[in-house]
């Protein structure tokens, strides 16, 4: 560490009296020595590595032997993959949408209320959470212990597990959450969901803040109130901070490893692709596959990060 920040200074003091001590100096000099180190440390941290797992992508494990797409359409035609691409789908479509629901209507409903900052913070608290500290919590939330009964068949056996002790307190049979496929994946969801909405609050709260008075005023000239106010003026009128908290989720969701690996480690019909490509180079030693579904999340990922891009953009504009 010492090493690198003294390295750092150096490179960055002789930069800027290199540029800063002739008079008269080029702006393609000064460009270069300005951006030039960054540019280099993307090129080796980001271009360089892509390139090699593409190229990794075309070839039978760690072998030499070339095999083009096979990967790819092992990928996408055996079972096994084919649940993992199906999960990934679910992730990706429940998560945001819940989120930014769960967000929204929370932002509404406690905007201006007289507890506004507890209710906000209590909401925001998960997202101070690490993802794997989240999946330790709500692991422990789902714990299951297989119940004794009693001659009348009633579970005498307490649950470790908060939501299955609540189950048998009203007279119901605990439930293995984690263990039971397709339902399992759902219940994994919730762990993210309840992360993100913190997120979704925040930033769709300030977009309710900055809608300009007379626009309500008007709506409350026209008859609206409640949910009609919600649905013509406040939606319409934050929607460039929805498409950006949609679409933000949705990357983050394409990229879940965490929760996946800490509550299931995959197992039980659980995997997502990034959990996949883990398990595929490092685990299984199979590093074409798993620079295969690194690509395939790749490509998943450039339209939202376009589409976000664009959306800022036009937000920007209208600001």
């Amino acid at each position: 560490m010492v090493i690198a920040i003294v390295l750092f200074v150096v490179v960055m003091g002789g930069i800027l009296l290199a540029v800063d001590k002739p008079k008269k100096v080029p702006r393609w000099v000064v460009t270069s020595a300005f951006a030039g180190p960054a540019l280099l440390a993307m090129a080796f941290g980001l271009v360089y590595p892509a390139i090699r797992t593409i190229y990794t992508s075309f070839f039978l494990r760690n072998s030499d032997e070339y095999i083009g797409l096979d990967n790819y359409v092992t990928a996408f035609t055996q079972n096994e993959f084919q649940i993992v691409l199906r999960n990934t789908a679910i992730w990706v479509i429940l998560v945001p949408i819940l989120s930014t629901f769960i967000g929204l209507v929370y932002a509404v409903v406690v905007d201006r209320s007289r507890f506004e900052k507890i209710a906000k913070a209590l909401i925001f608290l998960p997202m101070a959470i690490s993802m794997v500290g989240a999946g330790i919590i709500w692991r422990f939330m789902y714990e299951f212990r297989d119940p004794l009964r009693d001659a009348n068949g009633n579970p005498t056996t307490e649950q470790t597990g908060l939501i299955n002790q609540v189950l048998v307190a009203v007279g119901l049979d605990p439930k293995q959450f984690l263990l039971d496929a397709p339902e399992n994946t759902l219940f994994l969801i919730i762990v993210l969901v309840w992360i993100q909405a913190g997120f979704a609050m925040t930033i769709l709260a300030a977009a309710i803040r900055a809608i300009p008075d007379d626009i309500i005023e008007a709506g409350k000239l026209d008859g609206l109130q409640g949910v009609s106010m919600f649905r013509y003026i406040t939606v319409p009128s934050i929607r460039p901070a929805l498409v950006v908290v949609l679409t933000t989720i949705a990357m983050g969701t394409l990229k879940v490893f965490d929760i996946v690996r800490t509550m299931t480690s995959g197992n039980f019909e659980t995997s997502v692709v990034a959990n996949e490509f883990y398990v595929q180079s490092f685990r299984a030693q199979n590093a074409g596959m798993g620079a295969a579904l690194a690509v395939i999340l790749f490509v998943l990922v450039i339209p939202i990060v376009i589409y976000n891009v664009r959306q800022m953009r036009i937000s920007e504009a209208i600001r």
